[in-house]
């Protein structure tokens, strides 16, 4: 009990501190698991592990095939989630760099990475393509924290976050069928029975999974489950069609539950939702238990394999070759440019999916006794510490170099879809910046999507937002929703994330009519709310420019402007082409003749 309390006490330390240190958790787990486990093993006065998960075949934690039986059904649960964050139309609408390389890309990691580990380390084929197969899977829990805090062109952060988000669910069932593959084809020597019993899982698992997604999705639409019951309902059928899945064709659980997932993600329901966030919480709960595990479960002299110089040039070869061949090849003729291209080939992170799969076949190709089995499960751990702790440690300093760190973050973020926020955020797009509008009202979002804005739906009070990597070149924050409370709430809470440049909120209609401002500065002016600026953009729906010829001339039609009560000064146009962003206390413009005023609302006579 002590140790199963220590595994759980000690995986949420890592989150935390992975938290707090801005790193992917898997690199604290991990770590930890080493450390506890075959690490311990030179310390302790006995020569035994602090922590071990099976010891002597029949006894520790999880004793005989329970060790096996448990990671199964964790890792289940875990591509179930995953599966469940595959969109069709993400798919569909990453671009076709994207595409290529979660395909031609994956080909060529999977064909390079399994001849590499064949010959290098002499493994058979089966393994070595079963290496390779794993290594494909980057993920966006490695991603994400690596690349927070370095601002790059959405362009770049875009191949990566959604490389990370497709090839996470589809690489685990590449995975999932090499290894039923390697399996069936070593019980039946790889004969026509072989492949007849490897159809038979593939028919099983798709067939049980998506008559499983299908049996949730109307439950849930038809109200069957009670929404209190809905969480753990769907986990009981998770579990409960790995383990059938399992009963009709023998290691077709996990591919089940991948189909399920992906299915299930794809179909339109209102309670999506509230089931992912609950299989990420628990997702997060089962990480942490499972790399500490596995990776105490590792021998010494598992790790002594490693220790040679074979492992070094099996690394280089998948990280420093084969990495780039995947990505130059899969972005010829796109919009990225050569040092783009060199950055993305630099930034490849393996995850959580890789390492939790390499363990869990690891157990069950040994229990087999199949040969090199030994090798698949630190070969694996090895690229996936190697590959996290090189990108965690130099993938800011490697985007200096090669120029793709951006000086200046000039994005924009506006908290808030309506009328008039549209408005704004098309004038500023087609004058060259780039905007992002937030808003969790769906038909806000929609109605800018069709303008060709940049729209995603939000929650501000969740984290999303701090983990999306697309936002990084973000610098300014406006914050204009018709909650003066929400506005608030949205400078204390990302101010400092993403208004590194200016954070601004539209002044509330009580500290307009009670005359109580606080001395910070309100969006364009400090008379005018919600309210006002709906009701000018309603009769006023475009944005009027003003050359400026000197600044007293500026002065005075800023005057003149916020005199009258239907017009709202926006922006100043410098001859450099740059937009300045106007506040009620922003004074300080360089005014030069030929600049250019823009505001909203009666035009100036």
């Amino acid at each position: 009990m002590l140790e199963f309390a220590g595994i759980i006490v000690l995986g949420i330390l890592s989150q935390w501190f992975a938290w707090k240190l801005k790193i992917p958790a898997i690199l604290p787990l991990i770590l930890i698991g080493l450390f506890v486990g075959p690490v311990s093993t030179l310390i302790s006065n006995d020569g035994t592990k602090w922590l071990e998960p099976v010891w002597n075949g029949t006894e520790g934690l999880f004793p005989g095939e329970r060790l096996y039986n448990f990671v199964s059904l964790a890792i289940g649960i875990i591509l179930f989630e995953g599966g469940l964050t595959l969109k069709r139309e993400e798919v569909l609408n990453v671009g076709p760099a994207i595409l290529k390389l979660i395909t031609l890309g994956s080909a060529v990691t999977f064909f390079g990475g399994g001849i590499a580990a064949h010959f290098i380390f002499d493994l058979n084929w089966q393994i070595s393509f079963l290496f390779s197969a794993l290594i494909i899977v980057t993920g966006p829990t490695v991603i994400a924290p690596i690349l927070r805090n370095i601002p790059l062109k959405k362009d770049v952060s875009a191949v990566l976050k959604w490389e990370g988000i497709l090839i996470d669910p589809i690489g685990a069932l590449v995975a999932v069928l090499i290894f039923e593959f390697i399996r069936v084809g070593e019980g039946y020597n790889y004969t026509v029975e072989a492949l007849v019993e490897f159809g038979k899982i593939i028919v099983v698992g798709f067939s049980v999974g998506s008559s499983s997604a299908y049996a949730l999705y109307y439950s849930i639409k038809k109200k069957v489950i009670p929404f209190y019951l809905l969480n753990v309902a769907s986990l009981a059928l998770v579990l409960a069609v790995f383990v059938i899945s399992d009963l009709f064709a023998h290691e077709s659980g996990l591919l089940s539950v991948v189909i399920m997932g992906m299915m299930l993600g794809n179909m339109k329901t209102d309670r999506l939702k509230e089931i992912l966030h609950f299989k990420e919480s628990l997702s997060i709960l089962l990480i942490s238990i499972l790399f500490i595990l596995l990776s105490a479960n590792i021998n010494i002299e598992d790790m002594m394999l490693l220790y040679r110089w074979e492992t070094v040039l099996l690394f280089g070869i998948v990280v420093f070759v084969l990495r780039p061949l995947a990505v130059f090849m899969s972005t010829t003729h796109s919009g990225l440019n050569f040092n783009e291209k060199l950055f993305i080939s630099w930034v490849g992170p393996r995850g959580i999916v890789a390492a939790g799969i390499a363990s869990l076949f690891g157990l069950r190709l040994a229990m087999l006794g199949e040969p090199g089995a030994e090798y698949i499960t630190p070969l694996v751990f090895m690229i996936v510490l190697g590959t996290v702790l090189l990108n965690a440690t130099t993938a800011r300093l490697f985007a200096k170099i090669v120029g793709v760190f951006l000086k200046s973050s000039d994005g924009i973020i506006m908290i808030g879809a309506s009328d008039f926020a549209r408005l704004i955020a098309d004038y500023l797009k087609k004058n060259g910046r780039r905007v992002v509008l937030i808003d969790n009202n769906v038909e806000n979002i929609e109605r800018a999507k069709l303008l060709g804005l940049e729209a995603m739906e939000g929650n501000v009070y969740s984290d999303e937002l701090l983990d999306d990597v697309e936002l990084n070149d973000i610098g300014f924050l406006l914050a204009v929703t018709g909650s003066s409370f929400l506005n608030e709430y949205a400078i204390d809470k990302f101010s400092n994330i993403f208004g590194e440049n200016g954070a601004f909120r539209i002044a509330s209609t009580d500290e307009i009519t009670q005359g109580n401002q606080k001395p910070e500065a309100y969006l364009f002016t400090h008379k005018d709310d919600y309210i006002n600026l709906s009701e000018i953009v309603r009769d006023f729906p475009f944005v009027n420019e003003v050359t400026v010829n000197s600044h007293e001339h500026y002065t005075s039609l800023l005057k003149e402007i916020n005199d009258e009560l239907h017009s709202i000064p926006l922006f100043l146009k410098d001859n450099s082409g740059f937009i300045h962003i106007i506040s009620s206390l922003n004074k300080s413009f360089k005014i030069e003749k030929g600049s250019v005023l823009m505001y909203i609302g009666k035009t100036l006579v």
